[in-house]
């Protein structure tokens, strides 16, 4: 017969550290995982339940509360849980029936991804980030950069009113992303639409012609133009189609959700792009420059801006003229505003007109001797005086 020596011993409790490593390697779980367990017992505090982890979990009454229609629970029965927290401040293995529930939910939502799937929801609540959904027992966001009618350049009061007044509406998503363990699942409305809008936009690229009158409603602003909604599709009015005269924000022109007439000025059907203008529906003003303006003409002008060739002068609306640099003065000129300064009204004589290149020249030379802009202001402040000389 073997004697039991402390070899013995120590080799046994070897094998048995061993064994238990190798039980937690094969049950490794981690935070989010949903796994099957078995109701223990039930009290105030809630259920504690044999996961086969080594030790029992805790689902906490709290969890329980937020199941719609409360369920009744009994002693042996089998029920999915999700791991909460692998251990609490109390050295507790938290789990939740609640959050298991929805693992169909997720299920599903990975399903709408997978195959790009639309899917149409009731917008819950709305923040001054974006649109609450709720899909099942989940509850989805959609980013305001994804909300398919939301208006460029609102500020964000605006942009909030606009997102609270989409509550209660059913609209068409697609899920963009799905996050089980990060709880995060994430919806787009544009996304949605992208499909269908493209084929819009193909449509109405295919019925257009250049020179076409259309009718849209400004749907965004930015620097360099307006964005119109032709129905589906969106045009570019180009700060500089907005209007004949000089335009330095397109907001002093036309504003969000204003409805407007556009001329089809160019169309891109490699880019699918569409060139509106405004202006080319309203009366040019150069078309009958000549019946207003003759060389020698005496007129009075408003410095807007200098460049190191001249000054530009706006005489009407739409309507603005060069005061070249040799003409500024009858010695040699450096620098315009040597002579003149941006916003200065002087009296200055037409000495061209162009009809066809829209330009029209300018001169104040001989008409005063002033070298200042201030002198150049007080010797101007009287067109009668100036008209003799």
């Amino acid at each position: 017969m073997h004697a039991v020596t402390g070899l013995d011993t120590f080799s046994s409790e070897l094998d048995f550290a061993a064994l238990l490593d190798a039980t937690f390697d094969n049950t490794k779980v981690e935070r989010g995982d949903i796994i099957e367990g078995v109701i223990l017992a039930i009290d105030n505090q809630g259920l504690i339940v044999d996961v086969n982890l080594m030790r029992d979990g805790i689902v906490p009454r709290r969890d329980l509360e937020r199941l719609d229609p409360p369920p009744q629970f009994e002693v042996g029965q089998i029920i999915d849980v999700s791991i909460i927290r692998l251990e609490d401040d109390d050295g507790n293995l938290l789990l939740s029936i609640a959050q298991a529930q929805q693992n169909e939910d997720w299920k599903n939502a990975q399903r709408l991804i997978e195959n790009e799937e639309v899917w149409a929801t009731k917008v819950a609540e709305a923040n001054k980030g974006g649109l609450i959904v709720l899909f099942g027992n989940l509850r989805g966001f959609i980013p305001a950069s994804h909300v398919a009618d939301l208006p460029r350049g609102l500020d964000d009061e605006k942009r909030f009113d606009f997102l609270k007044d989409m509550v209660g509406k059913t609209i068409n998503t697609k899920v963009i992303e799905v996050n089980y363990k990060r709880r995060r699942l994430v919806f787009s409305q544009r996304e949605a639409q992208r499909n269908n809008r493209e084929a819009r936009k193909e449509l109405l690229l295919s019925n257009l012609a250049e020179g076409d009158v259309l009718e849209g409603v400004i749907s965004g602003l930015r620097d360099f133009g307006a964005f119109v909604d032709l129905g589906g599709a969106d045009g570019l009015i180009h700060i500089s189609e907005l209007a004949w005269h000089r335009v330095q924000n397109p907001a002093d022109v036309v504003t969000v959700g204003q409805r407007v007439k556009v001329y089809v000025l160019r169309l891109d059907q490699d880019g699918k792009r569409i060139g509106l203008s405004l202006k080319r529906l309203q009366p040019n003003p150069w078309a009958e420059i000549e019946d207003r303006y003759h060389v020698g003409q005496m007129i009075e002008g408003k410095i807007t801006r200098l460049s190191k060739y001249g000054a530009f002068v706006t005489l009407e609306p739409g309507v603005e003229a060069l005061l070249h640099i040799s003409q500024l003065a009858n010695t040699m000129v450096n620098d315009p505003s040597e002579i003149v300064a941006v916003g200065q009204v002087l009296m200055m004589r037409i000495i061209s007109i162009e009809v066809e290149k829209q330009r029209l020249g300018l001169s104040i030379r001989n008409l005063s001797t002033a070298t200042t802009p201030e002198a150049v202001m007080e010797s101007h402040t009287s067109p009668v005086e100036l008209a003799t000389v």
